[in-house]
């Protein structure tokens, strides 16, 4: 699917949503904004996809919000689920981003609402909001200090500072730094990834992510609750099958 925002693509079960507003530095605006919302429920919606990967150009992942579509009145902000739809509400299935250029503001915030990020080694990063008289409040003050020790996070927010991609992957913001393009590194991790179940893979993220808030006395209590299923599953009995017989599983995603 393509549309003058945003390049969709399938490869095997991964998704690839390519922001393709280059002339604007992917500056977010409301139709590209509702383009990656839907991307985003595509690949919740569709059994054929286990993972996405969201990514920009060459020279831009993102410059963050379109200041002259706001002027204009329009908002990337979607009601109940942040920006771009994804800020507040990201996809349940595993999301990366590939990044190359710069991510800042709202691109940022973008990528940080990935699960993971590759990024080139010309790649940098920033939430500039404070040098604005600004907060980053799609997700930068909230998710850095979740992502990177709470020093350093502190650090990047209140400079307003870019870092490097090369600082970013020091200390852990970056999964795996690129010397080319990083959508080429990005679909080698998605498709590892889409090789194994897709249900184990969808609640593994989805325990990772909400046990953070649960008491200490309740983790393994609730852990079991949510996994139950997974354990039951036609997926659980086929990969214990494929083992034992020595062949590829054929993951049916229940």
């Amino acid at each position: 699917m393509t549309d003058s925002s945003v390049i969709i693509e399938q490869i095997g079960r991964v998704l690839v949503i390519k922001l393709n507003r280059p002339e604007a530095r992917n500056a977010i605006n409301r139709e590209m904004a509702h383009a990656v919302a839907d991307a985003a429920d595509r690949l919740d919606g569709d059994p054929s996809l286990s993972v996405g990967i969201l990514t920009g150009s060459p020279e831009a992942f993102s410059s963050g919000m379109d200041l002259k579509a706001f002027l204009r009145g329009e908002t990337p902000v979607i009601e109940g689920r942040g920006l771009a739809g994804i800020t507040e509400t990201p996809p349940k299935k595993a999301l990366i981003a590939a990044v190359d250029g710069f991510a800042l503001a709202g691109g940022c915030e973008l990528a940080l609402a990935c699960d993971m990020i590759v990024a080139s080694r010309q790649a940098s990063f920033g939430v500039p909001e404070v040098k604005r008289g600004l907060v980053a409040g799609g997700g930068g003050v909230i998710n850095l200090p979740r992502r990177i020790p709470r020093c350093l996070a502190l650090e990047i927010i209140l400079t307003g500072d870019p870092i490097s991609a090369e600082r970013a992957y020091e200390i852990g913001l970056v999964n795996r730094l690129t010397d080319g393009p990083a959508l080429d590194e990005a679909l080698k991790l998605a498709t590892t990834i889409a090789e194994n179940a897709p249900l184990a893979v969808q609640m593994s993220k989805q325990v990772v992510f909400e046990s953070q808030d649960w008491p200490m006395a309740e983790l393994f209590h609730r852990q079991r609750k949510m996994i139950a299923p997974v354990f039951t599953s036609a997926d659980a009995q086929e990969g214990a099958a494929a083992f034992a017989e020595k062949r590829k599983p054929v993951w049916r995603g229940a």
